[in-house]
């Protein structure tokens, strides 16, 4: 494990909603350096800042035209070395969001693959060798481009249709006139760009990478084998270079992501890709959804939620992993419903004493501080479509566009939330009860006692299907706790753990409390940090 990474509370900084410090209506880097010490203050002391490269914006920035500058309406790559100095004068780290699947239809690798006569980039890409071939059966390809080039071919796509896939070559080759084996010399020379771009960033100051779709690289690679391999192999890579670089994958599969080789039968007994971290996610089968979010969510009270199987699922991670490495768990970020859209504030404040009491690094998404809301049926903005309504601009006070921005309002790249009675920081800060304070005093307990912290064991005493309690167990070196949470409108009761032998730490809704029949009652709608004495 990495050593900073043992007590990193992350903030998700969406650059374009975060900070105007120039007044051209978006957000850039030295709009972020201006508020590093209100994250600091906060009690975060890691960034992840969502992709700040070159690009013409089909979505937000995730379609990479250079990457190795910065985008213009951003600033300067001098800019973000900045950042990164000021930040690491504070005791900060910040991660960059590194998009290695895929570029911009813009960028010039991609406009020299397009070329019929044979070049340099002509196998950087996945591309058939006939026009009318199709790839419905390539596993890890969304669609193709067809019918834009002078070259003869279709070229796959691994989301919209202005991302074209980077080759990184095939696990199983199904047809040998375009598909290409992992180390042919395009796939290879794909893999060192890679690396040459994390060497570039990490020489500048950068502390490692948020890898965005991490699993998805190598094509017809349903064990993932060969994907886990190319990790691997920049693991080694970052090892040698970089040893302190962190590494945090969009995977949702630890058993695969993080070192563990614990899932063998799965890899083909190969150890596990090398990622320091890797994310409960809103897809796939990690449970995240069904706590804050869905048809039933946990948090929301919700008589017909099902906490056992994200217990469950996290159960059988933290057996499996054995200490190699870290789930993520993030109150939301750019691609889902902010986590205040189906929860009300005191709903609110018992998910957050969930997620700083859980194990693993927390993400705090920007704005969820304060309970900015998600805005439903916003019109699209640069490839956002429902998501733009998790984007909005950073509601810093009460004043003109949140000061947000000084530009004038019909300037801002993206509209402010509407209601005039929406949060904001400063206010929030003022307000001694504040959901702004309440995360604030979470992470500081978070902090100051090792079994709440980052990399401890914990244990779901209690946590079943309907109306149940969570009753989270923590421990670390002699240091144990508990995390008693109870989201619904009735009190509800468990075998008593030795509450006689704990200190409360922090509450909310009232403590749990001991009954004539030597049971716990959890109070409705409550929250409570417990440490054994």
């Amino acid at each position: 494990m990495i050593k900073w990474l043992e007590d990193a509370v992350f903030y998700e900084v969406y650059p374009q909603s975060f900070r105007d410090s120039n007044g051209d209506g978006i957000g850039d880097i030295p709009g972020i350096t201006e508020k590093l010490e209100y994250i600091q203050e906060l009690g975060c002391n890691a960034l992840w800042i969502n992709p700040c490269f070159t690009s013409p914006f089909y979505d937000a920035g995730y379609d990479v035209e250079d990457y190795y500058s910065v985008a213009p309406r951003y600033g300067t790559n001098e800019d973000l070395k900045k950042l990164f100095e000021a930040a690491h004068q504070r005791g900060m780290h910040v991660l960059l969001d590194l998009v290695p699947g895929h570029t911009a239809v813009t960028h010039p690798w991609f406009q020299e693959s397009m070329k019929a006569e044979k070049n340099e980039y002509t196998d950087r890409y996945v591309w058939t060798d006939s026009l009318y071939k199709r790839m419905e059966d390539v596993k890890g390809i969304v669609s193709v481009l067809r019918g834009i080039s002078p070259r003869p071919a279709s070229c796959g796509v691994n989301c919209f249709s202005t991302q074209p896939a980077l080759n990184y070559g095939f696990a199983n080759i199904t047809d040998a006139g375009w598909q290409q084996p992992t180390d042919a010399p395009g796939p290879m020379a794909t893999r060192e760009e890679l690396k040459n771009i994390m060497r570039f960033w990490l020489t500048l100051g950068c502390d490692g990478f948020r890898v965005d779709m991490a699993g998805s690289l190598v094509k017809n690679d349903e064990d993932k084998k060969e994907t886990i391999r190319l990790w691997q192999d920049v693991r080694a890579f970052l090892n040698k270079e970089f040893p302190e670089a962190a590494l945090v994958s969009e995977w949702g599969k630890p058993e695969v992501a993080l070192e563990s080789s614990a899932f063998g039968g799965k890899t083909g007994g190969a150890a596990g890709a090398g990622f320091d971290m890797d994310f409960y996610l809103h897809f796939g089968d990690t449970g995240y959804m069904d706590l804050f979010r869905g048809d039933h969510p946990y948090f929301g009270g919700d008589p017909e939620s099902d906490i056992s199987v994200f217990a469950g699922i996290f159960a059988k991670n933290q057996e499996n992993l054995r200490g190699k490495g870290m789930m993520c768990m993030p109150s939301g970020n750019h691609d889902m419903a902010r986590i205040s859209y189906q929860l009300d504030e005191e709903q609110l404040r018992l998910a957050y004493g969930f997620i700083y009491g859980f194990p693993g690094a927390p993400f705090l998404y920007y704005g969820d501080e304060i309970g900015m809301r998600y805005i439903p049926d916003m019109i699209s903005v640069e490839g956002g479509y429902e998501r733009t309504g998790s984007r909005t601009p950073m509601q810093w006070s009460k004043g003109v566009n949140g000061d947000f921005s000084s530009a004038p309002s019909r300037m801002l790249y993206m509209a402010m939330d509407p209601d005039t009675d929406r949060p904001d920081a400063e206010s929030q800060m003022a307000q001694e009860d504040s959901l702004y304070h309440w995360i604030q005093r979470l992470i500081a307990l978070r902090k100051a006692y090792p079994c709440f912290g980052n990399d401890g064991y914990a244990e779901f005493v209690k946590a079943e299907k309907g109306c149940s309690p969570i009753v989270l167990k923590r421990e670390k070196e002699g240091s144990c706790g508990y995390v008693v949470l109870n989201p619904f409108d009735q009190p509800l009761f468990v075998e008593d753990f030795g509450i006689d032998q704990t200190e409360q730490l922090i509450c909310r809704g009232g403590a749990p409390k001991k009954t004539e029949d030597h049971q716990l009652e959890i109070a409705a709608k409550s929250m409570a940090w417990l440490l054994v004495k």
